[in-house]
């Protein structure tokens, strides 16, 4: 692998982007991330000191808890996926994975939004909608609560949303 940037490294595995998504409402320790995702204190621990390394998590506060010190983190809100470029690959293919265990999950009944698209918009179109999805994105993330909040359910959604090449050959 080429030198790929630190923060994409770190954004580059399920786990780490899972952490991300659950300590963005608010502060978790490493032994509260292991039980919600059901791996261990010690593998939280240490995609924990991964995602701090790079700064996309904060120490949120410190207390002491049984006689030791607990740490919580809290993500570092702001999207350090949107202008990705260089990891695109890798950071689709960690989204794909975290799509595919969702899809695994999905509520019975459940209403959802499913797009797949390669479309030919003009250039203004396409940034009124850029803007639209981000702010989408704000808004979901802006209500998230706790894990197993009273009165919420999970919702997962994976976007990734950008130019592209045109693929077709040039006329001779």
């Amino acid at each position: 692998m080429t030198e790929t940037d630190p923060v994409l490294r770190a954004l580059a595995h399920p786990v780490r982007l899972k952490m991300l998504n659950l300590m963005w409402p608010g502060p978790l320790s490493a032994a509260e991330l292991a039980r919600e995702l059901g791996i261990s204190h010690a593998l939280a621990s240490q995609h924990l000191r991964r995602l701090d390394a790079v700064g996309l998590v904060e120490l949120a506060e410190e207390r002491i808890r049984r006689g030791g010190r607990e740490r919580r983190y809290m993500t570092v809100h702001g999207s350090p996926l949107s202008d990705q470029r260089e990891g695109a690959p890798l950071l689709a293919e960690t989204l794909a994975h975290s799509l595919r265990e969702r899809a695994g999950r999905r509520a019975e009944g459940g209403e959802g939004v499913t797009v797949d698209a390669e479309l030919w918009v003009d250039p203004r179109t396409w940034e009124d909608i850029r803007v639209r999805l981000a702010e989408i994105a704000a808004e979901l993330h802006d209500a998230a609560r706790s894990p197993h909040t009273p009165d919420t359910v999970p919702v997962g959604i994976s976007m990734m949303a950008f130019p592209v090449q045109d693929a077709t050959p040039p006329e001779r």
